[in-house]
């Protein structure tokens, strides 16, 4: 799966379920935490990334490094993507 795929998707899920269909509030380094994403919809949209691209969240991967942003989100989700050989 490319950048522009996984980006799709996460896009669609925030405009979706946190911006209420406004697209034109989230750009790629939109602060997200805190500002759309509470701490309860940050444990959505862990259930989200892991159920929608079948990745595994570690303990130590539930940091805001790696959510706090569209693009923080997409760089995350393409590491723990499986390699292709």
């Amino acid at each position: 799966m490319n950048n522009a795929e996984i980006e799709r998707q996460i896009r669609e899920y925030l405009v979706k379920n946190f911006l209420f269909g406004r697209a034109d509030s989230l750009g790629d380094d939109t602060v997200l935490l805190g500002n759309i994403v509470d701490s309860t919809g940050a444990l959505e949209l862990m259930g989200f990334l892991q159920s929608n691209f079948a990745i595994t969240m570690d303990d130590e991967d539930m940091v805001p490094e790696n959510l706090e942003s569209l693009g923080c989100m997409v760089a995350y989700v393409q590491r723990k993507l499986p390699k292709k050989s």
